[in-house]
């Protein structure tokens, strides 16, 4: 059976062949209702809806359209990377306003890019007007044993790949006017779903996981209310970047990086060395009412932070 899909006339289909041809091998199966998804035996499929609004989660005088492909793609893909999961496909749906059609198909490019470089094909999506951009990224990925937020236990210990407050740097660069640094600013143009790494540190022992997108200590808290534990974070040990206090720094959203919790030690010289990226050791789970007690130089920092949308 043959698996292109000729389709009709009209001025969005026009707009739908463009982009297949602008996507080539990073697409297929465009044109139906919908997509087929071949899940592997024995796996369960896993699935997540990210979306990003123009103004909102990004803006076009900081990023260009196709780092802004990018950028959503990899935080949509990022979802899998917590869960431990193989990418299988991408649905990408795009709300667009008169003003961004003579650059959607460098935006385009950019979702190409982060498809090419996970193997998350474009599998189909939708297309609407708007007043504003939006981008809506469905992933979806199998796993064999998916990490979840509720698998920490009293005794675990926490490990952060990466190092953060990049992003935040950036951003407070940009609002008061200046310019980050090259490599702050790629934090934000070029974040990178830890894909490989979480398989990796599952096949280790991992057993709870969260991707940090909206700060290290807020999304430690979904942690600890999914596990019913509290979480003590020694900030000392957390690695930082554009020149941010440890405590600045785990407030920082849009990091992708993994907060992990593990029965036993991991290798943290073996990991550096697979994918040159540091994991840090930064706590421990306890038993307790679900919390996070952070803690520098001795002292408890205050909980929370980071990004809220509704805050």
């Amino acid at each position: 059976m043959r698996d292109d899909i000729t389709l009709g006339p009209g001025k969005e289909f026009d707009l739908v062949r463009a982009l297949e041809e602008r996507w080539g091998d990073a697409a297929h199966g465009i044109g139906d209702d919908a997509a087929l998804i071949d899940v592997p035996a024995g796996h369960q499929l896993v699935v997540s809806a990210d979306s990003a609004v123009d103004g909102v989660h990004f803006r076009r005088d900081w990023l260009t359209p196709r780092e802004i492909g990018w950028r959503v793609a990899a935080a949509a893909l990022s979802d899998l990377a917590a869960m431990a999961a193989d990418p299988l496909a991408m649905l990408v749906s795009l709300s667009i306003p008169d003003a961004w059609l003579g650059d959607i198909l460098d935006l385009a490019d950019g979702l190409a890019d982060a498809a090419r470089a996970t193997a998350a094909h474009i599998v189909g999506g939708d297309l609407t007007g708007a007043r504003e951009l939006c981008i809506a990224i469905t992933v979806l990925g199998a796993a064999v044993n998916p990490l979840r937020r509720n698998g920490a236990r009293p005794g675990d210990l926490l490990y952060v790949t990466g190092r953060f407050g990049g992003p935040l740097a950036a951003f407070t660069a940009w609002q008061g006017g200046g310019r980050p640094s090259p490599a702050d600013r790629d934090r934000v143009a070029h974040p990178v779903p830890r894909m490989r790494e979480s398989r990796w540190l599952a096949e280790r022992g991992a057993h709870a996981a969260i991707d940090v997108s909206d700060g290290l200590l807020s999304d430690a808290a979904h942690i600890a209310a999914a596990s019913h534990v509290r979480l003590a974070i020694a900030l000392d040990h957390l690695p930082t970047l554009g020149g941010l206090s440890p405590d600045t720094a785990a407030r920082s959203g849009d990091e992708y990086e993994l907060l992990v919790a593990s029965p036993r030690d991991i290798d943290t010289a073996g990991f550096e060395r697979r994918f040159e990226l540091p994991l840090t050791a930064i706590g421990r789970v306890e038993a307790g009412d679900a919390d996070v007690v952070a803690t520098l130089h001795g002292a408890r920092v205050a909980p929370g932070g980071g990004f809220d949308h509704f805050s």
